[in-house]
């Protein structure tokens, strides 16, 4: 912004002034400009709500065998173009409803080397589906936005996804990776999926397909205290697996879903031991009160990290 470039102008002018006068001054070190900014909790609790006002006005879901599938990617995709993002839908012909992918692309970077992020925004037809997978929906949506408005230099090109019909196995997000050329293939360099990152009791899952990938998600987590397990329950079960049968690397983070608590997991996690990672999921009170905070806040700020750390230019110096 211009009245920053204004202010450090005249600091440095005002150091130098005091300086000659009283000898050196300490300043106070610069922010570092691979710190990823903050993913805004609140704003994702906003997508969240709208999810679920979606879901409500289409008979209790967001399912493509009705009106909400198709409603809840209207609602991305106006942001993200507000945002300035170039967005395109994909038609999945072998999904329900002939449903929708949602890609959306930054325009700035490498073309040629492409961080891919992505989350399935259909729910089962049993319910709102906030949690699954309004959650990961939701927070790449907050992510993508706030990559938009604070613009950092990049090294690679950031591309999202908001896949249509995951819940009949997949389609939307096989439809797209089996629909690329073999060259545009090869661009995608990394693909990170988000399925399910704000379950109410909750643990800390990450993807261990490829140990770099997930070491970016770790270091992150180690920052604030959090201990991270590899993530079993999902695996091959959501997204990443049409990317992974490609031969692309892969990565990603969950809280859980039907698999138990372990005792072990409740007191690295807290949370309630014996029961369900997610007791309402694919259940119709997977809605906004089945979300609490701090899994949902821990997941997004790491996403905004990997993000910051994989593709921003800054991290490449």
């Amino acid at each position: 912004m211009k009245w920053k470039t204004r202010l450090a102008a005249g600091a440095t002018a005002l150091t130098a002034m005091l300086g000659v006068l009283s000898g050196p001054v300490a300043t106070a070190a610069p922010e570092s400009p691979l710190a990823a900014p903050d993913i805004s909790l609140a704003n994702i609790k906003t997508h969240l709500t709208q999810l679920q006002a979606i879901a409500r006005d289409n008979g209790g879901t967001r399912s493509p065998r009705g009106g909400g599938y198709a409603a809840s990617v209207s609602y991305v995709e106006n942001l993200l173009k507000n945002a300035g993002f170039a967005t395109k839908r994909q038609t999945c012909t072998s999904c329900l409803g002939q449903s929708q992918n949602l890609i959306a692309e930054w325009p700035q970077g490498d073309a040629n080397q492409v961080l891919m992020l992505g989350a399935h925004l259909d729910s089962v037809s049993a319910g709102p589906g906030i949690n699954d997978n309004g959650s990961g929906s939701a927070s790449i949506l907050e992510v993508a936005l706030t990559l938009a408005r604070t613009n950092p230099a990049m090294a690679k090109r950031v591309r999202f996804a908001w896949w249509a019909d995951e819940e009949s196995g997949m389609v939307g997000s096989r439809h797209y990776v089996s629909s690329l050329p073999g060259t545009e293939r090869a661009k995608i360099k990394t693909y990170l999926n988000f399925d399910m990152i704000g379950s109410k009791n909750w643990g800390y899952f990450v993807y261990d397909d490829v140990a770099s990938v997930k070491a970016v998600f770790d270091e992150y987590f180690a920052s604030v205290g959090i201990q991270t397990e590899g993530d079993s329950e999902g695996d091959g079960r959501s997204d990443h697996a049409s990317f992974k049968s490609a031969g692309i690397p892969v990565g990603g983070l969950a809280t859980g879903a039907g698999d138990i608590k372990s005792s072990a997991q409740a007191q690295k996690w807290g949370g309630t031991a014996g029961a369900p990672f997610d007791n309402c999921y694919h259940r119709a009170c997977d809605t906004t009160s089945n979300i609490p905070d701090p899994p949902l806040e821990k997941n997004s700020d790491a996403i905004g990290y990997a993000v910051w750390k994989l593709a921003v230019a800054a991290a490449r110096r």
